[in-house]
């Protein structure tokens, strides 16, 4: 579903990720695992187009992504790929329904189709009891599960989640990680997660070790 090829990224003279190229199958639950500088988050930055490679290819279904203009780069990374981050990033201003609803409203959704599948995310995920609350009344678990909802709501060929679980105690972070696998047994989402964390690493179908820029190897996980 996604390759890269011989990506590489240099900021300076530093270059970061040096050649790389790695395959992402539909469906699957794939980690990336390293020591911090080891170019893991710029090469999930470079798989979600956030960033652009000195050279290489990121290829989607087929689709080069990185021949797109920039506006039409900007409306597939919507529509197809949804992003988690280690600190949730949710408007304080808004609710939680309107921050799920928020990626399906700039792609042009009628607001009540918007809400309607923000409510129906919510809902799956335990938390209707809280749509309706801002960020600084939700628990850190709450508004990371809220952060998911808000990457899955215009129904995203892909998650790509960096650090997801940091920021979290041991109980919100092992629910994060059963969501992750219950998501992908219910809805089919294909995962791509960053993670320092190796108890999540290891229930991934494949583990991929990078280190100085490189990928060192790839492993199966347990796939749970």
């Amino acid at each position: 579903m996604i390759e890269l090829s011989d990506i590489r990224k240099s900021y300076d003279s530093l270059e970061v990720v040096k050649g790389v190229g790695l395959c992402v199958d539909k469906g699957e639950v794939m980690s990336i695992v390293g020591p911090s500088g080891a170019g893991k988050s710029t090469l999930l930055h470079i798989m979600g187009t956030l960033d652009r490679p000195d050279s290489g290819k990121v290829v989607y279904d087929g689709v080069d992504v990185l021949q797109l203009s920039q506006k039409r780069l900007a409306g597939f990374r919507n529509a197809n790929i949804g992003f988690v981050f280690q600190f949730h990033q949710l408007l304080p201003e808004f609710t939680m329904v309107e921050n799920v609803a928020m990626p399906a409203l700039i792609a042009g959704q009628r607001r009540k189709d918007a809400f309607a599948r923000a409510m129906e995310l919510i809902d799956y995920l335990g938390l209707s009891a809280r749509a309706s609350h801002r960020p600084a009344e939700l628990s850190g678990g709450e508004r990371q599960r809220a952060a998911v909802a808000r990457a899955l709501v215009n129904r995203p060929e892909v998650v790509l989640a960096d650090e997801p679980s940091g920021s979290l105690d041991t109980r919100n972070r092992m629910e994060l990680h059963h969501l992750f696998f219950d998501l992908r047994r219910d809805l089919g989402q294909t995962f791509v997660i960053v993670t320092h964390d190796e108890s999540l690493a290891a229930d991934s179908d494949r583990v991929v070790h990078m280190t100085d820029g490189v990928v060192g190897s790839i492993t199966d996980g347990k796939g749970d």
